[in-house]
């Protein structure tokens, strides 16, 4: 069916006085924001004419709201039923810098109570929204202060705050300078981001995705660079994270590259990565993490839910911190201060294969529980990981903490691993195969460290070295543990 384009010449005021005809099905509405009044000089606060054009657009049935090339400052903006904003190539979409220019909402929240300011493009209880086009929206978040001067934290908006929406499509555009995380989807079902650019350096907290408590989303061919995680799935509340794959993406992080938490009250089921590429950040300044990132892949239950049937696979990391870290914990973070307190939650069915790694990090890999509670069923197959770091022997006996319910991260238990490779504590129903592992000449510890391990498989595992002592594996307290050479 051929669009029915509409062309619209009158002021603002006259469309607020249009009255609202029922559109019929299939038939939208195209407006440009130029012919509406707005003014694209970087300078002039165009707020108010853009959220009535998404208003009038939107009680009409919808349609798109074109930007074409220019500059357009903006506070913050609730998108509306059924409409797209089109920024043409050339199209710049520009944060306020004045924190009274983004309104307030209540919260009350494990982390938040009271009021706090929305972010720069907000859509809460909304279908068929949509970003779309080849401009850039740019949140100028380097504006915003971190902490007061008596380190207490301060407003910065997130760029992106989509809350319990549907049909949500952000496609093409180039999101840069949040004030905190860029792209903030929560409780939201069909969600479809695809081909974006990001480029998140400007601000503490500064994540490129965080999918959070969301059914039904795909997220592929995206370039991600962010100073905080770059890709983050997290269930800050009871609705579980589901039926998410994402696909060929590249993703730069002086934190986390790919992470399942932190935040995992609800949890992570069905979960699907593939055909990406982690390298370090392309800036050398940075506001928190570590020049050559703190992991490549974390998957992490701490707060009582349960995170099963996770597949990552096909992934190339160049030069990262640790590469895989897996993390039973009992933090025990609730939704809101009067919530029940959660019980340890649980980790099982992990499978993680084809990966392809090299690190000088001394952080080993590590699949780690807590005592009485294992992490389990873990498959990690066709894994080649090349280790540079510099390791004496009498590391292999340094003892581990236990760190039950501290925050997790890779360097949780310290800035050395007794491991060269993985250090395995509290797991069972193991199953690792086709492993190709190269330590360099500077590390003499043991490849493997399984620690209260019940039931692992070691299959045809390949070490080279020129360490001709190096130990394949250490066991200590374990059971039903078998290699196959």
């Amino acid at each position: 069916m051929m669009k029915r384009r509409h062309l619209i010449k009158s002021s603002l005021l006259g469309l607020a006085g249009i009255p609202v005809m029922h559109r019929p099905a299939g038939e939208t509405k195209d407006c440009n924001i130029l012919s509406l009044g707005g003014i694209p000089d970087g300078k002039t606060l165009n707020t108010s004419i853009i959220q009535q054009a998404i208003d009038s657009c939107s009680a009409q049935g919808g349609g798109t709201l074109h930007f074409p090339p220019g500059h357009y400052l903006t506070g913050a903006l609730l998108l509306k039923n059924g409409v797209e904003l089109y920024l043409s190539k050339g199209a710049r979409l520009l944060g306020s810098t004045n924190e009274d220019d983004y309104f307030l909402e209540e919260m009350n929240t494990a982390t938040a109570a009271g009021k706090r300011r929305f972010g720069l493009l907000n859509a809460l209880d909304q279908k068929d929204i949509s970003i779309n086009g080849e401009g850039t929206i740019d949140g100028q978040g380097g504006a915003f202060q971190h902490r007061t001067s008596d380190n207490q934290p301060k407003f910065r908006p997130n760029l992106i705050h989509f809350r319990k929406c549907e049909h949500v499509k952000v496609r093409g555009v180039f999101l840069t300078c949040s004030g905190a995380w860029m792209q903030h989807y929560y409780a939201c079902q069909n969600v479809q981001i695809s081909g974006i650019r990001v480029y998140n350096h400007c601000n503490y907290n500064n994540d490129g995705i965080d999918i959070n408590g969301c059914r039904d989303v795909t997220i592929s061919d995206c370039m991600i660079d962010s100073d905080d995680d770059a890709l983050c799935l997290k269930s800050t509340a009871y609705e579980i994270c589901e039926n998410v794959v994402v696909s060929n993406c590249v993703l730069r992080s002086f934190c986390n590259a790919i992470k399942l938490g932190t935040e995992s009250i609800g949890g992570f089921r069905n979960i699907v990565i593939s055909n990406c590429t982690v390298t370090p950040c392309e800036p050398q300044k940075k506001y928190y993490g570590y020049e050559l990132g703190e992991s490549a892949i974390s998957v992490e239950m701490v707060d009582g839910g349960i995170l099963e049937q996770v597949t990552i696979s096909h992934i190339t990391i160049k030069d990262t911190g640790c590469p895989i870290f897996i993390r039973l914990g009992n933090r025990g973070r609730k939704p809101a201060a009067d919530s029940p307190e959660p019980g340890v939650g649980t980790l099982r069915n992990v499978r993680i294969s084809h990966i392809t790694a090299t690190t000088t990090s001394p952080i080993a890999s590590s699949i780690t529980g807590i005592k009485g509670h294992d992490a389990e069923g873990i498959y990690l197959d066709n894994i080649a990981i090349r280790i540079e770091s510099q390791s004496k022997k009498e590391f292999a006996a340094m003892e581990v903490p236990e760190n039950d319910s501290g925050y997790p991260t890779a360097r949780m238990f310290g800035k050395q691993l007794p491991a060269a490779a993985f250090f395995v504590r509290h797991a069972r129903n193991l199953f690792f195969s086709n492993l190709y592992i190269a330590v360099g000449k500077d590390n003499f510890l043991p490849v493997f460290i399984l620690d209260d391990v019940k039931n692992a498989r070691l299959l045809y595992p390949e070490l080279e070295t020129v360490n001709s002592n190096e130990l394949l594996v250490e066991a200590r307290d374990c059971s039903g543990i078998k290699v196959v050479m």
